[in-house]
């Protein structure tokens, strides 16, 4: 600890502060004798007494005490949930100011990793989403019995205490009411459900995803065993009192402090699939693939991924990490061909089947980490001029940034959904590539989350 300074602060301690940006996590931070305090829920101009939560070495993590004055980004409407659970960490800011703090989180990100001239990026307006509200197509909710009750919604945030929720401001009508329509079901059955003091019970999560334009939804249990108590009642249970429902699966995860999906998942009911409609385009999903969870905006990020992307007949497109296809499978007519690379084996089954769907005939599917499979790609003599990057929070692999150093495609673009990973391989790439402009794109209205469009041209 800055011994002159702060020596004397302790937990509790309260001090006047005034908020002047936001952090990357979407917090308000603000500067006590110029040391950095990170405080959550806190907007750029607000006046705030802050109180300490805990002491670093080199900042303060601090708590609002009290509102002294309030900014005027503040949204005087703030759902009661936004305090209890996640998903909601920019309610309290109003939606039109909350774009413009995505891009200064952008901004915050390439001052840390600085790759080169990153000053002079044009950093273009965020797009505004469709819906700010209800735009969410799927949600895990875990279930659970405590203190004899069955409690199934979210966790208390930076907690495992659960909260027994009726609606979620982002999450769809639909979904919401086939939840708690669920719940009832589970506890007339009297099906068990894991009870996490006694470590008993079956059933830990209910996942539901809804497809916008069929208006249908998929649901799956998470089992924490593999036989499945009273499995043929709730079928019955469900096709009469949920008639939304096209596709029940069971996904078994014995693991208790693991991951939420277990390795196994097995249809129990129903479609094997549900089905989207992207861009004109339909696409088969199974329980466990990716997508986008605003469908509306899928179709403006991809649209805006084709306009950096600038495609023509003559190239050969390579989309790295293609999930079950949806970009790749969208531009694929625009194109020569599509080499697509995913590592989850059954997203490339997916991927195949879709492009079979949409009579796509010039694309091709490859299972494995993109940056084994890419350089393959070019000893076997195929080389793609266009690249479309779309990694997991990750970012990419240095492996795969090493590759797209050295071959050089002549168009690539870069899908972000984390700016901090995204400045990271900026400043990778940026030794033979220069940034053509930034479009962040707002596919999680009332969070920090911000997903970033990059088109890149070799320089």
């Amino acid at each position: 600890m800055n011994t002159n300074i702060t020596s004397e602060l302790k937990v509790g301690d309260r001090f006047p502060l005034t908020i002047k940006r936001i952090g990357i996590n979407g917090e308000g931070i603000g500067f006590f004798k110029h040391v950095i305090v990170f405080v959550p829920k806190a907007v750029p101009e607000d006046v705030i007494v802050c109180e300490i939560v805990d002491l670093h070495e080199k900042f303060i993590n601090g708590k609002i005490h009290k509102l002294r004055t309030p900014s005027p980004f503040r949204n005087p409407d703030v759902p009661e949930l936004a305090s209890e659970v996640g998903g909601l960490e920019f309610a309290h800011i109003k939606y039109e100011d909350q774009l413009k703090f995505k891009a200064d989180i952008l901004r915050e990100s390439l001052e840390k990793y600085k790759p080169y001239a990153y000053e002079k990026y044009n950093i273009k307006p965020t797009v505004a989403s469709v819906q700010q509200e209800k735009y969410r197509n799927k949600a895990q909710f875990p279930i659970q019995e405590v203190d004899g009750k069955i409690l199934c919604g979210l966790y208390k945030n930076g907690t495992q205490t659960l909260v027994d929720l009726t609606e979620m401001p982002t999450q769809m009508d639909l979904t919401m009411s086939a939840m708690r329509k669920l719940v009832g079901i589970i506890k007339e059955l009297g099906i068990p459900v894991f009870n996490p003091e006694q470590k008993s019970g079956i059933l830990r999560m209910i996942v539901i995803r809804e497809s916008v334009e069929f208006n249908k939804l998929q649901v799956t249990f998470i089992t924490r065993s593999p036989k499945f108590i009273k499995e043929r009642q709730i079928i019955e249970k469900i096709q009469a009192e949920i008639p939304e429902v096209s596709s029940i699966s069971q996904n078994i995860n014995t693991d208790d402090k693991g991951s939420v999906w277990g390795d196994e998942t097995k249809l129990i009911w129903g479609d094997e699939y549900l089905q989207e409609d992207i861009n004109g385009y339909i696409f088969n999903l199974s329980p466990r693939a990716f997508l986008q969870l605003n469908s509306l905006q899928t179709d403006k990020l991809y649209d805006l991924a084709t306009q950096a992307l600038n495609p023509n007949a003559e190239d050969v497109l390579l989309d790295a990490y293609c999930g079950v296809g949806t970009i790749g499978i969208t531009l694929a007519n625009r194109v020569k061909h599509v080499y697509g690379i995913e590592i989850i084996p059954e997203a490339i089954e997916d991927a195949k089947k879709n492009a079979e769907m949409n009579e796509i005939k010039n694309a091709d599917y490859y299972v494995g980490s993109v940056d084994q499979v890419y350089p393959q790609l070019l000893t076997d003599d195929i080389h793609p001029n266009a690249v479309i990057v779309d990694p997991p929070r990750v970012g990419l692999d240095g492996k795969l940034i090493d590759t797209l150093l050295r071959h050089r495609p002549e168009k690539l673009v870069y899908i972000s959904c984390n700016p901090s990973t995204l400045a990271k391989d900026l400043a990778r790439l940026t030794n033979k590539y220069r940034v053509e402009y930034l479009q962040p794109v707002d596919m999680f209205p009332q969070t920090p989350h911000v997903e970033t469009i990059v088109k890149l041209a070799r320089r």
